[in-house]
C-alpha cells in the first residue's frame, strides 16, 4: 500500500511540488489505519485531478475553397487563406500564405479585381494592403494570355518577397471555386443562384411574346 501511495503522489509531483512530499510524511507517521485510508484516497483524487488539465480543444475545420498546382485558396469561419509556392526562393518547398477576412464581400472583390485585370491589364501593379502583409497583383501577358501573379511582402517588409504561380482565368476560376460551385463559401446564396444562368429570372415579356408566337403556329 506504501508503493501504491507513493505512485499517486508521483503522479502530482510537477504541478505540486511541496505537497506530495508533505502528504508522504503524515502518511508515514501515522498509524491509525483509517486515517492512512482517507490520505491515500485524497492522494488518488490529486493524482486523477493533474490528469484531467488535459484539454481537447475543439478541432476548427478548415474548408478548401479551390486549389490549382500550388496555388489554393481557404476558409476557415469567416477567414480566407491563400496558400502558395514560393517560387522567389531557391528552396522550392517553401509555402507561404497571406489571409484575410470576408467582412466587406472582400473574397468576391478580389475576384473581381483579378478578373477585370484579365481583360484590360493594368500598366503597374495593383496593390492590396491586408492586416499582415502587402499584397500586389502583378499582371502581364504570356503566350498571348493575360495571367497573373500574386506577389507578398511578408510582414510588410519589402525586404522579404514571396511570389505565387503566375495563374490564368481558368486557374483562377478554379482557386476561387467558380467551376466545382464552392464560391457559395464567401457569396450569399441568392448571389450564388444568380450567377448560375439557369437561376436567373426570365424576362415577362419575352415569355409572353414566346408562348404568343407558339399560338400562332398553332393556329396555322
Amino acid at each position: 500500500m506504501d508503493f501504491f501511495f507513493y505512485i499517486c503522489l508521483r503522479r502530482v509531483q510537477k504541478n505540486l511540488i511541496c505537497i506530495p512530499y508533505i502528504l508522504y510524511q503524515v502518511y508515514k507517521s501515522i498509524k491509525n489505519q483509517l486515517m492512512k485510508k482517507i490520505i491515500l484516497l485524497f492522494a488518488c483524487v490529486l493524482g486523477f485531478s493533474a490528469f484531467s488539465q488535459i484539454k481537447v480543444l475543439k478541432n476548427e475545420t478548415v474548408v478548401e475553397v479551390g486549389k490549382d498546382n500550388s496555388v489554393g485558396l481557404y476558409k476557415k469561419d469567416n477567414k480566407f487563406t491563400i496558400n502558395y509556392q514560393d517560387l522567389n526562393t531557391a528552396n522550392l518547398n517553401t509555402f507561404r500564405s497571406f489571409s484575410f477576412e470576408n467582412l466587406n464581400k472582400d473574397v468576391s472583390g478580389l475576384y473581381e479585381l483579378i478578373s477585370n485585370g484579365f481583360i484590360d491589364i493594368p500598366v503597374s501593379n495593383i496593390v492590396l494592403e491586408l492586416p499582415n502583409d502587402i499584397i500586389e497583383l502583378h499582371f502581364e501577358k504570356n503566350f498571348g494570355q493575360p495571367t497573373v501573379q500574386f506577389i507578398q511582402y511578408i510582414n510588410k517588409n519589402r525586404k522579404y518577397v514571396g511570389k505565387s504561380q503566375i495563374l490564368n482565368k481558368k486557374q483562377v476560376d478554379k482557386i476561387f471555386g467558380r467551376l466545382n460551385g464552392k464560391f457559395s463559401l464567401y457569396e450569399k446564396p441568392e448571389t450564388a443562384a444568380m450567377g448560375n444562368p439557369a437561376n436567373r429570372p426570365v424576362n415577362s415579356g419575352s415569355a409572353a411574346n414566346t408562348g404568343s408566337n407558339k399560338d400562332r403556329k398553332t393556329k396555322k
